[in-house]
This record gives C-alpha cells, structure tokens and sequence, in this order.
C-alpha cells in the first residue's frame, strides 16, 4: 500500500471541467459502465472479503491468483499466468500497440498462518489486508466488469493485471516483469493501492532493504563465557547507529530496523545474528548515506565486542572472532510523473467531474518501476475509507466507495480512449 512521504501538494482545480471526461460521460457506454458500478457497489465489497480470506503472504500469492485468473476469465478477457506469478487479463483496443496497465498487488505482508478471517461490525470490515490490498483487488475486478458489460470500446488495449511482490522482500518483482514484457508499449500504467481518493502517488519514493548477518564461534553459555557473541555485537553496532545517525528533513529520509534474529537456546552463545533494515529517502544518495553509516557502526560493534572478548582472556590471537556479510534484500527506484502529464490530466479532470479534491504525493508503490523508466504512472486508491494498514487491526469502510470506483473508471478509459 502507498507508504507516504513528501509533504502535501493540493493538486489544481480550474474552474473549468476536463473535456475529455466531459466527453466520455456523454457516451452512452460510459453512461452505463458509471451506472453498473453504482448498482454493484455492495456486491464488489462481497467479493473483496472473498479474496481479502484468500491468504497471500509474501511469495506464496498462487491460491489468490487462481482466484483473480477465474474472475478475470470469468468477466471475458484473455487471461494467463506470467512465469513470476503475475496473473493478466487483456482488453484488446483498436490499437494493440498502445497499453494501459491497470494493476493491484495481491501479495500482504501477512505470514502464512494468520486469520484473514473477515469480521463485520455495523457496516465496517476488519481483516488483515482488506484494503492493502483487498481494496485495491476488487476494484479492478469491478472496473473490469463495468467497462466489458458495457462494451465500452477501447482505443488503447487495456491491461488488467494482478500482480506479485509489492510487499516486503517482493522487491515488485511482478510490476517489473510486466514493465519488461510491455515495454514501449506502455502509454501508462495506473496501480490501484489501498481505498484513499484524497491523493495521487506521482513520485516514487526510492528505497532499498539490506540484511545484515554476523557470525561467531558461538558457545557454551558457562563453559564458553566471554566468547564473542553476534547478538551483543549486533546490539553495541545498533546503538551507535541510533546515537549518531541524522537523517534530514527535506529530502526527507528514514530508516527501520524491522527485524532482528538469532541463537537458538538462552544457554548458547549464538552462532548468528541478523536484523532487516528499511531506508527510504526523496533522495537516492541518502539512502546510501545511511545505509553507509549503519555498516560502519555494526562494525564498531563488532570491534568493541571483539575487545570485550579479548579482555576477558578469551579471545586470541587467530582464534575466531566474528564476521559480517551484508545482503541486499531489494531496491526501489525512484522517479516523477512528468509535470503536465496526460496521465496526471486524467485523473484531475475525473476528480474535477465527481467533485473529488485530491493532492500529489511521493509513495512508494508499483508506480516505482514505471516511474524510473520514464513510463507515465500513478497509484491511486480504490474508494471507501480504510486504516490500520499492516497491522491485525487493519479496517475497510466501503461508505462512499461508489466514487472512487468511478474515478478509476474515468481515469481509465480518459487514458486508454474510447472509440465512438
């Protein structure tokens, strides 16, 4: 789901309406397409707890993607399932050499086991992943729907796609291969992320994701005392870094250690010792800045623990000490929607017709890829009001929902043409 980054950019609102939605709502298939969508409101929420109860954790999305191939086959389109997972369902236009990408990511960030139970209280629904990215999912099964039950003829050849690896360690490796596949193409790619319809992800907010392993001889707890441990060495190397690090406001830039493991037994010296660090910044050179400066702290670390060691007379001269290796987890381009876009056009003028008031922001998002291609791509959310992303907690409210369905619609068909 769009991680927010950058400050607030009210997106203008002239006094005068776009005419390309102006004149797409005069066709009587677009008409119908806004009509079906208001009359199918609640059966999209039906099925977005449907696929929100289908498990997806990271890099075992196959079970939900059975689910998104059958709908998408099931309302008409040419459908398959790419080598990485990706399932993509096609829309041909007049014009095959011009794609509109429409994708939502079907991967939480959910481990396998947890309840995705769907539990309803006065109208709300509440599961892990039912807006990230349940919202999104069922958004693009019932613009998919809107648009074919309409017969809404197409210009550029619409892509609807249900993508793999946004989350976590997926590093997006489902929006890349499609980016790959499509290449040039692409006219523009819309990801649909979340329920918001207040903002416009227009810059991708670059990130990369490092693990960073220590091993050691590890040990008895008694008869080995004062070996060196990885688990200390890693906590003295967290500490300096948190002590010394400043990261800037503007471009802002932030960091999280999300996960730290290692030992096997509270009576043994671990062997190992690992955390998973997340940094993000507006600026790509900072993101190596930190993740310099956390290296060189976890070093001192390891320095000041093999000392600790040594005065205690245990470790010696070519006796083992402990040892770094550092992975690179994934990372994240970043990039801008060129300002004066079509693409960004669209959506003002879907959100100057339904009376929407929306801002750009900088998000990281499938929008990455596209974006750092120099690819026209947003992320916008699918309508409803949503909270507690990534936690147990997480809530859907699909009151109001009805817009932001149409906001896609008319931002979809405003990119890809309709053919009269």
């Amino acid at each position: 789901m769009p991680k927010i980054a950058s400050g607030k950019h009210q997106i203008a609102q002239s006094g005068a309406s776009g005419s390309v939605v102006n004149d797409l709502v005069r066709d009587e298939r677009v008409k119908s397409a806004m009509e079906w969508l208001t009359k199918n409101v609640s059966s999209i929420t039906e099925e977005q707890a449907r696929i929100t109860e289908i498990a997806a954790p990271p890099f075992k999305e196959a079970e939900r993607a059975a689910y998104m191939k059958k709908a998408l086959a099931g309302i008409g389109l040419r459908v398959r399932t790419d080598e990485v997972g990706n399932v993509v369902g096609e829309l041909a236009g007049t014009s095959e050499n011009e794609i509109v990408l429409i994708t939502a990511h079907m991967d939480t960030v959910f481990p396998e086991g947890t309840d995705v139970h769907v539990k309803r209280e006065r109208g709300m629904l509440y599961a892990p992943g039912i807006s990230d990215n349940g919202a999104g999912l069922a958004t693009l099964l019932g613009v998919a729907r809107a648009i074919s039950e309409s017969k809404v003829a197409n210009r550029r050849t619409i892509i609807f796609a249900a993508d793999v690896g946004e989350e976590g360690e997926g590093n997006l490796r489902g929006i890349r291969r499609l980016v790959e596949d499509y290449g040039k193409k692409l006219s523009a790619v819309i990801a649909l992320d979340g329920a918001s319809t207040d903002y416009v992800v227009t810059q991708a907010l670059a990130s990369r994701r490092i693990e960073i392993i220590l091993s050691g001889p590890g040990g008895h707890s008694w008869t080995d005392f004062g070996a060196p441990n990885p688990i200390d060495a890693l906590a003295r190397g967290i500490a300096r870094f948190l002590k010394t690090i400043e990261v800037p406001g503007s471009p802002r830039t932030t960091f999280n250690i999300g996960e730290i493991e290692g030992g096997g037994s509270v009576n043994s010296i671990p062997a190992r010792a690992a955390i998973k660090v997340d940094i993000r910044s507006e600026q790509e050179r900072d993101i190596s800045r930190v993740e310099a400066a956390l290296r060189d702290a976890i070093k001192s670390g390891m320095q000041e623990e093999m000392a600790a060691s040594n005065a205690r007379g245990v470790a010696t001269a070519g006796a083992a000490g402990i040892e770094m290796q550092l992975k690179l987890l994934g990372s994240r381009p970043g990039g801008d929607l060129v300002a004066g876009s079509p693409l960004l056009q669209s959506v003002m003028d879907a959100d100057r017709f339904l009376g929407n008031r929306s801002r750009m922001e900088r998000s990281s998002t499938d929008a990455n890829i596209p974006l750092s291609e120099g690819i026209p791509a947003i992320s916008i959310g699918g309508g409803g009001t949503a909270g507690g992303a990534h936690t147990l907690g997480e809530w859907f409210d699909p009151a109001g929902r009805e817009m932001g369905l149409k906001r896609v619609l008319l931002t979809v068909l405003s990119a890809a043409g309709v053919e009269k």
